[in-house]
Protein backbone atom coordinates (compact mmCIF):
# COMPACT_ATOMS: atom_id res chain seq x y z
CA UNK A 1 0.00 0.00 0.00
CA UNK A 2 1.24 3.39 -0.64
CA UNK A 3 1.62 5.16 2.44
CA UNK A 4 1.65 8.54 0.73
CA UNK A 5 -2.18 7.93 -0.46
CA UNK A 6 -3.38 6.38 2.58
CA UNK A 7 -1.99 9.28 4.48
CA UNK A 8 -3.75 11.53 1.77
CA UNK A 9 -7.03 9.65 2.23
CA UNK A 10 -7.12 9.61 6.00
CA UNK A 11 -6.10 13.19 6.45
CA UNK A 12 -6.40 15.50 3.33
CA UNK A 13 -9.05 17.73 3.06
CA UNK A 14 -11.48 17.17 0.00
CA UNK A 15 -13.76 14.52 -1.28
CA UNK A 16 -14.18 11.64 -4.31
CA UNK A 17 -14.83 12.01 -7.61
CA UNK A 18 -17.23 9.20 -8.66
CA UNK A 19 -16.44 8.36 -12.30
CA UNK A 20 -17.63 5.08 -12.10
CA UNK A 21 -20.85 4.72 -14.65
CA UNK A 22 -21.22 1.37 -15.77
CA UNK A 23 -23.19 -0.34 -18.66
CA UNK A 24 -26.44 0.41 -17.25
CA UNK A 25 -26.02 3.96 -16.50
CA UNK A 26 -23.72 4.88 -18.66
CA UNK A 27 -26.56 6.44 -21.34
CA UNK A 28 -28.14 8.43 -18.54
CA UNK A 29 -24.80 9.95 -17.96
CA UNK A 30 -24.27 10.58 -21.78
CA UNK A 31 -27.80 11.96 -22.58
CA UNK A 32 -27.25 14.48 -19.49
CA UNK A 33 -23.78 15.66 -20.89
CA UNK A 34 -25.69 16.33 -24.35
CA UNK A 35 -24.86 12.82 -26.21
CA UNK A 36 -27.73 11.38 -27.27
CA UNK A 37 -28.14 7.84 -28.09
CA UNK A 38 -28.05 8.63 -31.94
CA UNK A 39 -24.47 8.84 -30.99
CA UNK A 40 -23.47 5.12 -30.69
CA UNK A 41 -24.80 1.94 -32.27
CA UNK A 42 -22.52 -0.67 -30.33
CA UNK A 43 -21.62 -0.77 -25.90
CA UNK A 44 -18.07 0.15 -27.69
CA UNK A 45 -18.91 3.14 -29.31
CA UNK A 46 -20.90 4.19 -26.16
CA UNK A 47 -18.03 3.43 -24.11
CA UNK A 48 -16.05 5.34 -26.30
CA UNK A 49 -18.05 8.63 -25.80
CA UNK A 50 -18.15 7.79 -22.14
CA UNK A 51 -13.97 7.91 -21.92
CA UNK A 52 -13.94 11.39 -24.31
CA UNK A 53 -16.17 12.70 -21.08
CA UNK A 54 -14.02 11.49 -18.36
CA UNK A 55 -11.00 12.64 -20.15
CA UNK A 56 -11.94 16.28 -20.60
CA UNK A 57 -13.37 16.16 -17.00
CA UNK A 58 -9.96 14.58 -15.62
CA UNK A 59 -7.60 16.46 -17.95
CA UNK A 60 -9.14 19.97 -16.87
CA UNK A 61 -7.01 22.06 -14.79
CA UNK A 62 -10.50 22.54 -12.13
CA UNK A 63 -9.51 18.82 -11.36
CA UNK A 64 -6.59 18.03 -9.35
CA UNK A 65 -5.29 16.78 -5.97
CA UNK A 66 -5.65 20.12 -4.11
CA UNK A 67 -9.88 19.57 -3.43
CA UNK A 68 -10.52 15.72 -4.94
CA UNK A 69 -8.65 13.47 -2.90
CA UNK A 70 -9.79 10.77 -4.93
CA UNK A 71 -11.56 9.17 -8.20
CA UNK A 72 -13.62 5.78 -8.53
CA UNK A 73 -13.02 4.70 -11.91
CA UNK A 74 -14.93 2.10 -14.10
CA UNK A 75 -13.13 -1.18 -15.09
CA UNK A 76 -12.36 -0.22 -18.43
CA UNK A 77 -11.65 3.34 -17.46
CA UNK A 78 -8.80 1.71 -15.90
CA UNK A 79 -7.72 -0.33 -18.71
CA UNK A 80 -7.70 3.14 -21.20
CA UNK A 81 -5.39 5.97 -21.23
CA UNK A 82 -5.70 9.82 -20.16
CA UNK A 83 -3.28 12.04 -22.01
CA UNK A 84 -1.05 9.01 -23.14
CA UNK A 85 -0.94 7.35 -19.86
CA UNK A 86 -3.15 4.45 -18.05
CA UNK A 87 -5.58 6.58 -16.47
CA UNK A 88 -5.01 5.53 -12.63
CA UNK A 89 -1.20 6.46 -13.15
CA UNK A 90 -2.08 9.72 -14.87
CA UNK A 91 -4.50 10.55 -11.63
CA UNK A 92 -1.53 9.77 -9.21
CA UNK A 93 1.34 10.91 -11.04
CA UNK A 94 -0.08 14.25 -12.93
CA UNK A 95 -3.29 15.39 -10.82
CA UNK A 96 -1.91 14.25 -7.56
CA UNK A 97 -5.21 12.18 -7.34
CA UNK A 98 -5.85 8.65 -5.32
CA UNK A 99 -6.94 5.94 -8.00
CA UNK A 100 -10.22 3.79 -7.15
CA UNK A 101 -11.60 0.63 -8.45
CA UNK A 102 -15.50 -0.18 -9.09
CA UNK A 103 -15.20 -3.79 -8.62
CA UNK A 104 -19.46 -4.74 -8.03
CA UNK A 105 -21.52 -6.49 -11.50
CA UNK A 106 -24.29 -4.90 -10.52
CA UNK A 107 -27.48 -5.45 -8.23
CA UNK A 108 -29.40 -8.79 -7.98
CA UNK A 109 -33.33 -8.12 -8.22
CA UNK A 110 -34.84 -7.36 -4.16
CA UNK A 111 -35.15 -9.57 -1.73
CA UNK A 112 -36.16 -8.96 1.68
CA UNK A 113 -36.35 -5.31 1.32
CA UNK A 114 -32.50 -5.28 -0.43
CA UNK A 115 -30.41 -5.88 -3.52
CA UNK A 116 -27.32 -7.28 -3.11
CA UNK A 117 -24.45 -7.29 -5.60
CA UNK A 118 -24.46 -9.99 -8.39
CA UNK A 119 -21.37 -12.51 -7.18
CA UNK A 120 -18.54 -10.95 -8.31
CA UNK A 121 -16.81 -13.69 -10.17
CA UNK A 122 -13.76 -11.88 -11.62
CA UNK A 123 -12.72 -10.77 -8.30
CA UNK A 124 -8.98 -12.19 -8.22
CA UNK A 125 -7.94 -10.91 -11.46
CA UNK A 126 -9.58 -7.61 -11.09
CA UNK A 127 -7.68 -7.05 -7.85
CA UNK A 128 -4.45 -8.08 -9.55
CA UNK A 129 -4.83 -5.90 -12.70
CA UNK A 130 -5.80 -3.29 -10.25
CA UNK A 131 -2.63 -3.85 -8.26
CA UNK A 132 -0.70 -3.46 -11.59
CA UNK A 133 -1.96 -0.31 -12.25
CA UNK A 134 -1.16 1.34 -8.75
CA UNK A 135 -4.60 1.54 -7.27
CA UNK A 136 -5.39 2.32 -4.10
CA UNK A 137 -8.73 0.51 -2.66
CA UNK A 138 -12.01 -0.67 -4.42
CA UNK A 139 -15.91 0.23 -4.14
CA UNK A 140 -18.95 -1.97 -3.99
CA UNK A 141 -22.54 -0.82 -4.22
CA UNK A 142 -25.74 -2.91 -3.00
CA UNK A 143 -29.17 -0.86 -1.95
CA UNK A 144 -31.73 -1.17 1.04
CA UNK A 145 -35.15 -0.30 -0.33
CA UNK A 146 -36.96 -1.06 3.02
CA UNK A 147 -35.88 -1.92 6.57
CA UNK A 148 -36.09 -5.69 6.70
CA UNK A 149 -33.81 -6.99 9.01
CA UNK A 150 -32.67 -10.07 7.89
CA UNK A 151 -31.98 -8.57 4.32
CA UNK A 152 -29.92 -5.59 5.45
CA UNK A 153 -27.73 -8.66 7.50
CA UNK A 154 -27.16 -10.31 4.19
CA UNK A 155 -26.22 -7.50 2.52
CA UNK A 156 -23.76 -6.33 5.07
CA UNK A 157 -22.57 -10.10 5.60
CA UNK A 158 -21.63 -10.07 2.02
CA UNK A 159 -20.14 -6.59 1.75
CA UNK A 160 -17.95 -7.45 4.36
CA UNK A 161 -16.70 -11.01 3.03
CA UNK A 162 -15.85 -9.21 -0.38
CA UNK A 163 -14.34 -6.61 1.86
CA UNK A 164 -12.44 -9.16 3.88
CA UNK A 165 -10.87 -10.38 0.34
CA UNK A 166 -10.19 -7.11 -1.19
CA UNK A 167 -8.07 -6.50 2.28
CA UNK A 168 -6.22 -9.38 1.88
CA UNK A 169 -4.98 -8.55 -1.50
CA UNK A 170 -3.39 -5.82 -0.28
CA UNK A 171 -6.49 -2.67 -1.24
CA UNK A 172 -8.63 -0.46 0.54
CA UNK A 173 -12.52 -1.93 -0.23
CA UNK A 174 -15.00 1.23 0.00
CA UNK A 175 -18.11 -0.51 1.24
CA UNK A 176 -21.27 1.02 -0.25
CA UNK A 177 -24.73 -0.42 1.44
CA UNK A 178 -26.78 2.76 -0.11
CA UNK A 179 -30.18 3.53 1.25
CA UNK A 180 -32.56 4.73 -0.68
CA UNK A 181 -34.04 8.33 -0.01
CA UNK A 182 -37.31 7.69 -1.27
CA UNK A 183 -37.43 4.43 1.22
CA UNK A 184 -40.92 4.75 2.98
CA UNK A 185 -38.94 4.04 6.16
CA UNK A 186 -35.46 5.08 5.39
CA UNK A 187 -35.12 6.24 9.47
CA UNK A 188 -34.82 3.06 10.60
CA UNK A 189 -33.06 1.42 7.46
CA UNK A 190 -30.55 3.65 8.45
CA UNK A 191 -29.99 2.66 12.23
CA UNK A 192 -30.19 -0.98 11.25
CA UNK A 193 -27.18 -0.51 8.66
CA UNK A 194 -25.43 1.30 11.45
CA UNK A 195 -25.66 -1.11 14.36
CA UNK A 196 -25.26 -4.17 10.88
CA UNK A 197 -22.10 -2.02 10.18
CA UNK A 198 -21.08 -1.20 13.89
CA UNK A 199 -20.96 -4.47 14.25
CA UNK A 200 -18.96 -6.50 11.71
CA UNK A 201 -16.47 -3.42 12.05
CA UNK A 202 -15.93 -4.36 15.66
CA UNK A 203 -15.36 -8.08 14.64
CA UNK A 204 -12.10 -6.91 12.24
CA UNK A 205 -8.56 -7.71 12.80
CA UNK A 206 -6.98 -4.36 14.49
CA UNK A 207 -5.15 -3.66 11.69
CA UNK A 208 -7.97 -3.80 9.51
CA UNK A 209 -8.86 -0.82 7.02
CA UNK A 210 -12.01 -0.14 5.28
CA UNK A 211 -14.08 2.77 4.20
CA UNK A 212 -17.86 3.71 3.60
CA UNK A 213 -19.65 5.52 1.27
CA UNK A 214 -23.66 6.06 2.48
CA UNK A 215 -26.80 7.96 1.87
CA UNK A 216 -26.72 11.59 3.49
CA UNK A 217 -28.37 10.47 6.44
CA UNK A 218 -31.54 11.72 7.65
CA UNK A 219 -29.72 12.68 11.39
CA UNK A 220 -26.58 14.34 10.37
CA UNK A 221 -23.99 12.75 12.56
CA UNK A 222 -25.16 9.18 12.47
CA UNK A 223 -21.96 7.69 11.29
CA UNK A 224 -20.10 9.99 14.03
CA UNK A 225 -19.06 6.94 16.40
CA UNK A 226 -18.10 4.59 14.23
CA UNK A 227 -16.16 7.21 12.22
CA UNK A 228 -13.72 7.47 15.40
CA UNK A 229 -12.70 3.74 14.79
CA UNK A 230 -8.86 3.04 13.27
CA UNK A 231 -10.10 0.53 11.16
CA UNK A 232 -12.69 2.63 9.33
CA UNK A 233 -9.87 5.03 7.65
CA UNK A 234 -12.58 7.79 5.38
CA UNK A 235 -16.42 7.63 5.51
CA UNK A 236 -17.81 9.07 2.40
CA UNK A 237 -21.63 10.21 0.83
CA UNK A 238 -22.90 9.61 -2.23
CA UNK A 239 -25.33 12.37 -3.70
CA UNK A 240 -28.75 9.63 -3.66
CA UNK A 241 -30.68 11.50 -6.36
CA UNK A 242 -30.67 14.78 -4.86
CA UNK A 243 -29.75 18.06 -7.04
CA UNK A 244 -25.68 18.89 -5.88
CA UNK A 245 -27.25 22.16 -4.54
CA UNK A 246 -29.49 20.32 -1.96
CA UNK A 247 -26.73 16.98 -1.38
CA UNK A 248 -24.46 19.79 -0.75
CA UNK A 249 -26.33 21.99 1.68
CA UNK A 250 -27.03 18.64 3.54
CA UNK A 251 -23.57 17.17 3.48
CA UNK A 252 -22.61 20.42 5.23
CA UNK A 253 -24.33 19.42 8.03
CA UNK A 254 -22.86 16.69 8.67
CA UNK A 255 -19.17 16.58 10.32
CA UNK A 256 -18.64 13.16 9.70
CA UNK A 257 -19.00 12.41 5.75
CA UNK A 258 -17.51 14.37 2.82
CA UNK A 259 -18.68 13.47 -0.86
CA UNK A 260 -18.45 11.20 -2.91
CA UNK A 261 -20.36 12.79 -5.97
CA UNK A 262 -21.33 11.38 -9.63
CA UNK A 263 -24.05 12.55 -11.29
CA UNK A 264 -23.93 15.74 -8.93
CA UNK A 265 -20.28 16.69 -10.04
CA UNK A 266 -21.28 16.37 -13.43
CA UNK A 267 -24.43 18.16 -13.59
CA UNK A 268 -24.31 20.95 -15.84
CA UNK A 269 -21.31 19.90 -18.05
CA UNK A 270 -22.52 19.40 -21.84
CA UNK A 271 -19.96 18.50 -24.15
CA UNK A 272 -20.81 21.34 -27.02
CA UNK A 273 -19.47 23.89 -23.92
CA UNK A 274 -16.58 25.68 -25.13
CA UNK A 275 -13.07 24.35 -22.97
CA UNK A 276 -13.13 27.98 -21.02
CA UNK A 277 -17.35 27.37 -20.18
CA UNK A 278 -16.96 23.77 -19.44
CA UNK A 279 -13.49 24.66 -16.94
CA UNK A 280 -15.45 27.30 -15.33
CA UNK A 281 -18.63 24.94 -14.81
CA UNK A 282 -16.50 22.55 -13.41
CA UNK A 283 -14.52 24.75 -11.09
CA UNK A 284 -17.50 25.79 -9.66
CA UNK A 285 -18.82 22.55 -9.14
CA UNK A 286 -16.31 21.18 -7.41
CA UNK A 287 -15.29 24.48 -5.21
CA UNK A 288 -19.23 23.93 -4.24
CA UNK A 289 -18.64 20.12 -3.20
CA UNK A 290 -15.39 20.83 -1.47
CA UNK A 291 -16.56 23.68 1.21
CA UNK A 292 -19.90 21.18 1.53
CA UNK A 293 -17.18 18.76 2.85
CA UNK A 294 -14.53 21.20 4.64
CA UNK A 295 -14.96 20.32 8.45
Amino acid sequence: MDTTQLEKIKAGQGFFAALDQSGGSTPKALAEYGVGSDRYGTDAEMFDLVHAMRSRLITSPAFDGSRVLAAILFEQTMERAVDGMATAQFLWQRKNVVPILKVDKGLADEADGVRLMKPIDTLDDLLARARAHGVFGTKMRSVINSADPAGVDALADQQFEYGKRIMAAGLVPILEPEVTITSPDRERSEALLLDAIAERVKALDEDALIMLKVSIPTQPGLYGELATDPRVLRIVALSGGYSRDEACERLAKDPTLIASFSRALLEGLTEGQSDEAFTARLEASIEQIYRASAH
